[in-house]
Parts: C-alpha cells; structure tokens; sequence
C-alpha cells in the first residue's frame, strides 16, 4: 500500500539500494530522491527477511515507482501541450482530449468564413486573457481536417488567435456533436437548404450539445470577457423574466440541459428566430422556477441554476446596443459585468471598429483585445493610408 511519497527535484528519479544492505547489515532501503513507504515504516533494524520477502520487496517498490513516474509523465505531457499552439493539419489533440478536462470556453462560428473578423477575434482573445487556465476553443464549421491553415496563412485574424497558448481552433463536426443526444434524429431529418435561420438555429443546438456532453462555459462570438465568472451553474438573465442563450454554463451531464435539447425537438420551428435559443431556455426555466423580477444588481437562484443579473452580461440592452460604437463623455465601469455582449445580430448597419474613433467599443478593443487592436485594426488604418505616390 502506497502511503507517502516525496519528490525532490523534478525530472531526477532514481531508486538506490544503500551499501550497507548490499552487504548483509541489517538496514532497510533508502531512496535518495524518492521515498516509498510501503505497508511498514522502515525501521533501523529489523529481523533479517528471507531472499522470497527481499525479492518481492523490490518488485513493490519497482511496481510503485513506475506508477509515480508514468503519472507524472502523463501530467507533463497533458499540462504542456493543453496550452500550447498546434496547427491545425497537425493537430495532436482531439477536440474531445481538450473538452474533457470539462472547463472549456466554448465558442461557434456556423457560418462558412474561415477569416474570423474582428469581434470574433476580440471575444476569443479577451477570454483566453480573462482564463489563461483554461482553453478556449473556436469551433468552426467552415474548417475540415483537410484545411490547411497554419501560422503563415493568408487570414489574419486566424493566425492571430492560433498564436495565442490556450486557444484551439477545431472543424465544427455537427453530426459528431450531436451523437448520443436527442438532437440527431432531429439532425439527420432536417433539411438545412430550406431553413430560413439555419446558422442560428445549428448553432442552438450546437452549444447545447457541447456543453451537455463536456460541461464549460458556452459565449456567443460577439462577447467580450472582462472578468471570471464565479458560478459553474448559470444562464444570463438577457431582462427580468427572460433568459439569454448567448452565455450560460453547466457541469457536463446536467439535467436542465438535457431537457432543453429535447424540448428542442419536441417544440422545433425553425422559422421563428430565437424559438430554440432564448426563448427556448427561457421557458425551460421557468418551468423550475417562479421568476421574478430583479432588484438592484442581485442575481437568483433555483433548482441550483444561477439566474445572473443583466447587469452581469447585458448592461447596455438591446434596444441601446448603438451605444457601443458612440464616443462617451466618461466611459462606463461595468463593475458588476463579468463580460458585455455587443449585439452584433443588431448591427445591421455592419458597424466596425475604427482607429481613432474614441468610441466605447475602441477602448474595449484597447483594454481587453490588445493584440486583435493592435494587429486587425492599427494595422489595417496604416495599411488604408495612401502614399505619397498614390
């Protein structure tokens, strides 16, 4: 029975038999950079075993300390490869060795671009900044195993966040998401070519699935991090009584989820927008819960399910989401935001980020995207500027 073990520097293992025992003398074994105690504490002196009981002694202590080594190992290995940059064509790590470690940040791009731009950029790197601990994976429909994108390719957004250590960009293979859910009976009947909002309603399903089978924290592409959020239960209160499906979390296997994905195929329409996102997880929800409405900046609870303030996500509402791309007299603290949604579905009008704007959504770029500022946006002013030639 394995009882303690002590390492003093990493990367030396060794076990050595002490000379004295070598010779006869009554001395137990000693481990100069590991010891294991083994059912008995060693003692100075102890009855003289017999060469059966010697022998399978050392088998123990060879038994355990391959053990220790080869768990070590393996913790190396997963601890230094999880963070670290992999192009895709040559990618070690699955999508489901990554998900499994069950604190993913989550994020889909069901469209068919393979240049994320740049809210897309800013929303994954600010929280690859914001959990520098754990990975943060784009999912991509427009990308196979057979795409060949790396650190030189031509999109830059792309190789912007594949630089980034925590950060996985993986094909979006739904028919694989979907296995062993209540969603692909539904997948494999629907027709997408005739859906009128089939990049919303496959990434509904989507985030459901992924966060059901491997837990984390699901954000849509237009979020930007601006700091941890606590709970590992939740779903965003987009108003009083009406939850948002554009951030939630769960440990992975929880029944409120799985319920969401079958009322998904029970109550699927696909012509009303929203009917299997907001709406969807907003009646879901109140069949547990007695909603009411919020009070100041306090968050509910029911059924062991956070119900987070709108303050927590959604400080400017919709109907106001203009006001990011305005210049602010004095810029809001967001004190009680863990992170802002930007409403890009209401950006009808496709407005951007410019350099030099002062806008509220340039100084989010500047505090929590730096390198997506930096690299998308500063570069891309320069890169407008005629030359003296021209």
């Amino acid at each position: 029975m394995l009882q303690k073990v002590w390492v003093s520097s990493p990367g030396s293992w060794a076990l050595q038999e002490s000379n004295s025992h070598r010779q006869g003398r009554k001395r137990c074994w000693k481990c100069r950079f590991v010891r294991t105690i083994i059912q008995h504490p060693c003692r100075r002196h102890a009855p003289k075993r017999s060469r059966k009981e010697r022998m399978l002694r050392k088998i123990q202590i060879c038994l355990c300390f391959c053990f220790v080594s080869g768990l070590l190992y393996e913790i190396s290995l997963l601890s230094s490869s999880v963070f670290s940059y992999l192009p895709v064509a040559q990618q070690y790590l699955t999508p489901e060795q990554v998900l499994n470690l069950g604190k993913s940040i989550i994020f889909l791009e069901t469209t068919e671009r393979l240049e994320p731009p740049p809210l897309v950029s800013c929303s994954v790197e600010s929280a690859a900044r914001i959990y520098q601990d754990r990975p943060i994976i784009l999912f991509m429909r427009g990308l196979t195993n057979e795409t060949a994108l790396d650190m030189n390719t031509s999109y830059a957004a792309f190789s912007l966040l594949s630089s980034m250590k925590n950060v996985f960009i993986f094909p979006l293979q739904m028919e694989t998401v979907f296995q062993e859910t209540p969603l692909l009976q539904w997948y494999n009947q629907v027709v997408p070519e005739q859906e009128k909002n089939w990049v919303h309603v496959s990434s509904d399903a989507s985030r459901l699935a992924l966060i059901w089978k491997y837990g984390g924290i699901y954000m849509d592409t237009d979020v930007i991090s601006i700091r941890p959020i606590p709970q590992r239960s939740f779903l965003a209160a987009q108003k009083s009584r009406f939850s948002s499906n554009g951030i939630f979390g769960f440990p992975a296997r929880h029944k409120f989820v799985w319920d969401c994905m079958e009322d998904f195929v029970l109550k699927y329409n696909g012509n009303i927008w929203g009917n299997q996102g907001p709406f969807l997880m907003t009646r879901m929800l109140k069949t547990l819960c007695n909603l009411t409405d919020f009070q100041g900046t306090e968050d509910h609870s029911c059924q062991n399910i956070s119900f987070l303030n709108p303050q927590r996500f959604y400080p400017i509402p919709y109907p106001a989401w203009g006001r990011y791309y305005q210049v602010w007299d004095k810029s809001p603290s967001f004190n009680h935001s863990y992170a802002l949604h930007l409403w890009n579905f209401m950006n009808r009008n496709r407005k951007v980020v410019q350099a030099g704007s002062n806008t509220l959504a340039e100084k989010l770029y500047k505090t929590y995207c730096p390198t997506t500022y930096e690299d998308l946006i500063q570069n891309a002013k320069h890169r407008d500027v005629p030359s003296p030639e021209d």
